[in-house]
């Protein structure tokens, strides 16, 4: 098994998160009197940083996007960091990769604080050697960037490496750091744009991700 060391993204990668990053969009978005009914509208949000996607997506000045985080947050902290679901297969899994002595951390864009909460609210964090997202002050959000700073802290062999995730800023990620990657179509990230990105793999299902692993193809 080539692979010792396994960075997991978070959002659309470990849990589903759908509602309750949607619902703190939808609520950061209503500050700013603009009202967005539709859930599946604010799918984009899930897994880039918060303040791109403001910027991006609705046209907020830099200024805008840090005052819309702050009211995304007043919403997440408490109620929508729960509003989330774990994957089914994923804590399987997690539990066969641990038994292959395999290293596993998170790499993931949402602060810290938050995605620490979340692991243990899952019941799953026992499963991390090293979890490392954003700063609460915008500062670490650019997943190459988390990326490096997990290399660099655990120091971990770039070739015995490899990062999973749903989104091109995940492949993206990997890519600007010189490792292997595992695009997965089951998040939040469409099977065009994960493709296009050229990961060293691309699965559908989480089962599929598990046989990668089951059957010594990576």
């Amino acid at each position: 098994m080539k692979y010792t060391n396994i960075l997991f993204d978070l959002d659309g990668t470990l849990t589903d998160p759908k509602q309750g990053i949607t619902k703190s969009v939808q609520y950061a978005l209503a500050k700013f009197n603009i009202f967005e009914e539709n859930l599946d509208k604010l799918e984009p949000f899930i897994g880039p940083p918060l303040a791109d996607s403001f910027m991006e997506i609705y046209a907020f000045s830099e200024s805008d996007a840090k005052t819309a985080i702050a009211y995304y947050r007043e919403y997440f902290q408490d109620k929508g960091i729960f509003d989330n679901k774990l994957y089914p297969g994923m804590k399987e899994l997690l539990e066969m990769l641990t038994n292959q002595q395999r290293i596993l951390m998170v790499a993931t864009s949402k602060p810290t604080v938050f995605a620490e909460r979340i692991l243990k609210y899952f019941e799953i964090d026992k499963y991390f050697q090293f979890i490392c997202g954003s700063n609460l002050d915008g500062t670490r959000i650019d997943k190459s960037e988390i990326i490096k700073h997990i290399l660099d802290k655990e120091n971990l062999v770039i070739d015995d490496t490899l990062m999973i995730g749903d989104r091109k800023h995940d492949i993206i990620g990997a890519h600007k750091n010189g490792m292997a990657s595992i695009g997965v179509g089951y998040g939040y990230g469409s099977e065009q744009e994960l493709i296009e990105i050229k990961p060293t793999f691309y699965v559908k299902t989480v089962q599929e991700l598990s046989e990668i692993f089951q059957s010594g193809n990576n």
